[in-house]
């Protein structure tokens, strides 16, 4: 091991009881999207970086931008830690605040942060107030242990150095426009790589993309009594269902080439209908998720369900149709650039796992990674996580991280950010 992952290490060992107390801290403040008030969570943050030594910046984002979101009050939280006398590379450290409501079945308290068996439990543990106190106390190590110091007395002709930049978001489970994509986008943050939300026991380089659609089909209400005398929407709908099973059946038999991701799949998550139970319902709406794999065109997949959900409700001509893109989010893919990254975190990944080669993979969900390789930033997620969302409950009762992948993956990604600053080839590619 390095003399400097040597140092690094020992200050982990002396201030991992904090980095764990964070996220309790965290965790005990709700932050649930929907609903969508993220404002606290921001403040709780910004405060809890302030007492940290760094010098954190509120991004407060307009209130009509928060309203057209279907959210309450949402702000960015980013603080920039500069190392070392030479310009460097800059490097975001991007995980989101906000969480999926709680729901039931919950053996604890969701908001509790309880400790047990070698695992915080709360909604957010794993998903991914976790990487928010990974990614502070790994950039904390590289600042606070002397390691900086000690490199810098040693280097005689080059000035390593960069930027380490926290960006913390509050809207990634509403599609991440209000976060990373209007930091990138206004200039806020101008990563040359980031690091993204994700897990501790393989890298990720790829994600599905996920259309969500909104259809809408208007007829005329009747009595029951002489149902004729109007047009049924939940009829017609039950066609359109009919149909969309169906073409469900045949996106099995696509398959991504990706490891860890299989095929596109749709789910019909809500549906909405009627009037009242001697009534011909005269609308019925439902929402609908397709994801879409790597290898798949954005659009043509839309266009592709479109086509479909027109050509069915088309069977009934006095049946109005409306079909409304609520959310189109790209698959995450690998960019140029994104295997220097991976360069510098496979040895460390593989020295502090026990020599074993780490795996890189894809996920089937979506996240706000993609926003970062839209903007042609290379990008690899990877933090504090399980091998799969399952094992760790995310999204679900229960929900928890395991301690151990916590002191992990902050060891990780210290070691990593140390090279990733101190190496000549990255330093001279940034330069060019």
């Amino acid at each position: 091991m390095k003399a400097a992952h040597i140092k690094l290490e020992a200050w982990i060992e002396k201030h991992e009881h904090e980095m764990i107390a964070l996220l309790q801290r965290l965790v005990q403040m709700p932050s649930d999207n929907p609903k969508g008030d993220c404002l606290a969570i921001a403040e709780l943050v910004f405060n809890e970086l302030s007492a940290l030594g760094f010098a954190p910046r509120m991004d407060v984002v307009p209130h009509e931008d928060v309203r057209a979101a279907g959210m309450i009050a949402v702000s960015n939280v980013v603080a920039d830690t500069r190392l070392g006398e030479g310009q460097g590379l800059v490097i975001v450290l991007n995980a989101h605040g906000d969480v999926v409501p709680p729901g039931d079945g919950w053996s604890c308290d969701p908001y509790g942060g309880m400790i047990e068996a070698g695992k915080l439990f709360g909604r957010g543990a794993a998903v991914s107030k976790s990487d928010i106190a990974v990614y502070t106390y790994a950039v904390m190590a590289l600042r606070d242990s002397g390691v900086w110091e000690a490199q810098q007395q040693q280097q005689q002709h080059q000035q390593p150095g960069g930027t380490l930049a926290l960006a913390f978001t509050f809207d990634e489970e509403t599609g991440g426009e209000l976060g990373p994509k209007r930091l990138l986008e206004q200039g806020t943050i101008k990563p040359d790589y980031a690091i993204v939300a994700g897990f501790t026991h393989a890298a990720v380089t790829s994600h599905n993309g996920c259309l969500h659609l909104e259809v809408s089909l208007k007829g005329r209400s009747a009595h029951a009594a002489i149902p004729h005398t109007g047009a049924d929407a939940l009829e017609a709908m039950t066609e359109v269902l009919m149909e969309l099973y169906d073409y469900r059946a045949e996106l099995g038999q696509r398959h991504s080439g990706v490891i860890g991701i299989e095929s596109p799949t749709l789910v019909v998550g809500l549906i909405q209908g009627g009037i009242n139970t001697n009534v011909v319902p005269d609308r019925c709406t439902i929402r609908l998720d397709r994801r879409i794999i790597p290898e798949e065109n954005p659009e043509l997949a839309e266009q592709e369900l479109r086509e479909l959900i027109a050509r069915t409700a088309a069977r009934f001509p006095q049946i109005e149709l409306d079909v409304h893109r609520v959310l189109l989010a790209r698959p995450f893919c690998e960019v140029e650039g994104t295997e220097q990254l991976l360069c510098a975190l496979r040895p460390n990944w593989s020295a502090v796992m026990g020599g074993v080669e780490m795996p890189v993979v894809g996920v089937p969900l979506y996240a706000d990674a993609r926003h970062f390789t839209e903007a042609g930033v290379p990008t690899v997620m990877f933090g504090a996580g399980p091998r799969t969302l399952e094992e760790a409950n995310g999204h679900r009762a229960d929900e928890h991280v395991q301690i151990r992948d916590l002191t992990l993956a902050v060891r990780i990604l210290s070691f990593m950010l140390y090279d990733l600053l101190n190496d000549a080839t990255f330093l001279a590619e940034n330069d060019k």
